[in-house]
């Protein structure tokens, strides 16, 4: 029998929470323990004691910063769904537990392209959490694999796929990089300049509106402002300047200047098209280089 089998189910959840927090942050201590589960500290050492004896080769205690650290070797104690864990990180998930979810007969949704694999969202987060550059192998469709030193802020589903937004130092640049992309992390040579993190990241820093209404071609435009529940035929957006490209492209925003899509392809229409000199990324915008 497993060991696992004796355990009830809120021992789990606080050792899964020890687990997840060690792969996904690299390390835990027991005020987060208490934090979480409003447990007391005698109850918090056992907890860190039968997971030790469960994985004695996956943490080490710092005393200097009263925490547990994950150690090279580290191997999950829990298995975890990657979608999962993707949109769970996104809502400040931490209990550790994941499971799929079961697939409804009378309710589907949309299909998903392949997950990022754990162990680079976990390496991800690990890095971003505890600010440090890291090295990759990524394959890009223009150059093939290549090695590159990055230095990682958030990781970001733009509606398509996932990217990890960071500085990338080969171009002195912030960028994106599709996560499903990574081969391979590593540690990097040299810690994060103060230029490479994320409060110089000035087209992430910006937030923006962009007022979206139903696009002039439209016989019935009544039935777009239901869609989006617009006031007077316009609905007002705010969302980061970085990311602003995704979100006009798969809504379909015809952003060219005098609303020239007329192929039925928009449904939408940029309003204050002075906001496209704020935006990256205009070439994957529909309409946006006819403006």
């Amino acid at each position: 029998m497993n060991i696992m089998d004796n355990l009830s189910h809120a021992q789990k959840q606080r050792l899964a929470f020890i687990d997840f927090s060690l792969q996904y942050f690299g390390q835990v201590s027991r005020q987060d323990l208490i934090k979480k589960f409003a447990t007391g500290l005698a109850a918090a050492t056992r907890d860190f004691s039968s997971y030790r004896g469960l994985a004695p080769d996956n943490m080490t205690l710092v005393h200097q910063t009263k925490s547990y650290h994950r150690n090279p070797e580290f191997r999950a104690l829990f298995q975890h769904e990657p979608e999962g864990i993707l949109h769970g990180l996104a809502k400040g998930f931490g209990d550790g537990l994941s499971h799929p979810i079961s697939p409804s007969e009378v309710c589907i949704d949309a299909v998903q392209l392949i997950h990022p694999d754990t162990e680079i969202i976990a390496a991800l987060m690990r890095a971003i959490q505890n600010k440090l550059a890291i090295k990759i192998k990524y394959v890009s469709v223009s150059s093939g694999e290549k090695e590159r030193e990055i230095v990682p802020h958030a990781l970001v589903n733009n509606g398509q796929r996932w990217h990890v937004r960071a500085f990338d130092r080969d171009h002195q640049v912030f960028t994106d990089f599709v996560v499903t992309r990574i081969k391979m992390i590593s540690g990097a040579t040299s810690v994060p300049a103060f230029n490479e993190t994320q409060v110089k990241d000035t087209h992430w820093d910006l937030m923006i509106t962009l007022r979206l209404i139903p696009h002039p071609s439209l016989k019935h435009p009544e039935a777009i402002a239901l869609d989006y529940q617009m006031q007077d035929n316009k609905i007002e957006v705010q969302t980061r300047a970085a990311l602003a490209g995704y979100l006009l492209r798969q809504w379909s925003v015809d952003c060219s200047a005098k609303h020239q899509i007329t192929t039925g392809v928009c449904q939408l229409a940029l309003a204050n098209h002075e906001i496209l000199k704020h935006i990256e990324q205009l070439a994957i915008i529909p309409g946006a280089s006819n403006r």
